[in-house]
């Protein structure tokens, strides 16, 4: 099977590393034209210069703080007034780590302004052409504990977990124009994130980063952690025609860590 996105424009959050990195490059690889965003704009130039091109690839970046809600809807705003794109990838960094109990009202504010009103208000603004063009791919970057919550993300569980229904709710809407709305929920990958979140566990457990990592690998079925490339062929594939039935999912890509169905 031959994924070819030749002539599509996508966007993608969170994409100076990681899992958002990974995506963009699979979607550049596949022929799509891609826009980064993220906060690192040296780290953007990098690697837009870096994306493969043909002669119908343009690739270009946006230096966004999607912690700054109100600084990030002005710079989107003014994108999608010149711009239109096909594949919209909805990613952002993870709130702060901590239990519930360490969480007050302002965190959980905070972490629905990164995690959801980013989401919401950039995919209200790419569905107009998205809708007119009766073709669009909308792909939402979840986690694996919006079904299994992990004790030590209560930010976001909890507000994954809303974008997630959310997306849902939004499948059933715009079907109709041939626009599929997928979340993917992410298992346990090789980025930085990872890396930050082990670094903490560690501390507070008193053991090695090192016995975190094995633990956390010993939980897995497959007795590794994911490739963020890995990520990024599941998504490429929703957001080809060949995913075109696809739509209102939640699709784990976790190696088989959730024990739930």
């Amino acid at each position: 099977m031959n994924i070819n996105l030749k002539g599509k424009k996508a966007l993608v959050g969170g994409s100076s590393g990681g899992i958002g990195k990974a995506i963009a490059q699979q979607l550049a690889e596949s022929g799509a034209s891609v826009t980064l965003m993220s906060r690192s704009e040296e780290k953007l130039q990098k690697i837009v210069s870096n994306l493969p091109t043909d002669q119908d690839q343009v690739h270009n970046y946006l230096v966004v703080d999607f912690s700054d809600f109100h600084s990030y809807r002005e710079i989107i705003y003014g994108y999608f007034e010149t711009n239109s794109v096909d594949i919209l990838v909805n990613n952002t960094q993870g709130p702060a780590a901590g239990s519930a109990m360490e969480k007050q009202t302002s965190d959980y504010q905070e972490a629905f302004d990164l995690l959801f009103k980013t989401v919401s208000y950039t995919t209200e603004l790419a569905l107009e052409h998205m809708k007119t063009n009766k073709w669009g791919r909308i792909i939402n970057v979840a986690s694996v504990s919006v079904k299994e919550p992990l004790s030590y993300l209560a930010l976001s569980n909890t507000i994954r977990a809303a974008v997630v229904t959310w997306a849902k709710s939004l499948a059933n809407d715009v079907g109709q124009y041939q626009i599929t709305v997928n979340s993917i929920l992410t298992g346990y990958f090789d980025t930085e994130r990872i890396e930050q979140l082990n670094a903490k566990k560690a501390e507070q457990l008193g053991i090695s980063e090192e016995e975190v990592l094995a633990d956390m690998e010993s939980r897995v079925p497959v007795r590794r952690i994911g490739d963020p490339k890995e990520y990024g062929y599941l998504a490429t594939f929703l957001a080809s025609d060949q995913g075109a039935y696809i739509t209102g999912t939640q699709i784990p890509i976790d190696g088989g860590l959730l024990k739930s169905l």
